[in-house]
């Protein structure tokens, strides 16, 4: 059996406007929808959401791990939570 070369391929030349669809087509090719609110441009755009820097105290972190660990979910998503609950109830009222 002889070894042959792989014969060369010829990319297939899509229709600009095929390109175009599928291009626009990916979640991030959308425009960001503005909220309500306008958009909020502070933080690292990750998504849907925004990246920030949080300094906190050990203590308080300990706990947001133990929580997190007990709970099976994430360190951002126990903040996330707590964050999303205190400004939604009477917490800052």
């Amino acid at each position: 059996m002889a070894i042959q070369r792989k014969p060369k391929s010829v990319p297939a030349v899509a229709a600009p406007a095929a390109v175009d669809a599928f291009v626009g087509g990916a979640p991030d090719a959308r425009p960001a929808e503005p909220s309500s609110q306008g958009i909020y441009e502070k933080g690292i755009p990750k998504g849907h959401k925004r990246q920030i820097s949080l300094t906190i105290a050990p203590d308080l972190l300990r706990k947001v791990d133990e929580i997190a660990e007990r709970t099976g979910q994430a360190r951002a998503a126990v903040i996330n939570l707590a964050i999303f609950r205190a400004l939604e109830g009477d917490f800052f009222k």
